[in-house]
């Protein structure tokens, strides 16, 4: 267990379906994190894709685009820098998720899907996503975080 644990939080402006820009906006906030001295870089829900993304998220190419753009972020953030937390679509085993992804050493370490998804005002997530069972938390660099995404903070599961 490590005596220090440093987390940057870059609570940046990506812009919706700006795939690439997004990335670098990332690759910029680890490179900060990095000189810091991080352990894990924690960005925006939805950052690769933009948000809110609202019916341009049911589209196959799209949320394609957007694990690729992930995966492109962890392939240029592998040279031992923080960890980093970033939000994006995902779509598996026939379900759209609105997701968190862990990467580490230039790939994808873990995935986190939404559990409580809002309804109301210009939230529409209950239609356009799938809610996941509540996770437990995971270890990074021996110290053990849980990642609610945005409301899933909000309830007790």
């Amino acid at each position: 267990m490590t005596d220090r644990f440093r987390i940057a939080a870059a609570q940046l402006n990506p812009t919706v379906g700006a795939l690439g820009d997004n990335v670098a906006k990332a690759v910029e906030a680890w490179k900060v994190a990095k000189a810091e001295k991080a352990d894990l870089l924690v960005l925006p829900e939805m950052f690769i894709g933009g948000y809110q993304l609202f019916d341009l998220v049911k589209k196959p190419a799209f949320h394609r685009a957007c694990v690729a753009a992930v995966e492109d972020l962890a392939a240029q953030t592998a040279d031992g820098g923080p960890q980093v937390l970033i939000g994006s679509p995902l779509f598996e085993d026939g379900a759209l998720f609105n997701a968190v992804f862990l990467l580490e050493d230039g790939g994808i370490k873990t995935v986190f899907r939404k559990h409580e998804l809002p309804n109301y005002g210009v939230f529409d997530e209950k239609r356009l996503f799938t809610s996941a069972p509540p996770r437990g938390p995971i270890s990074v660099n021996g110290v053990r975080i849980g990642v609610p995404i945005c409301e899933d903070a909000w309830f007790p599961d």
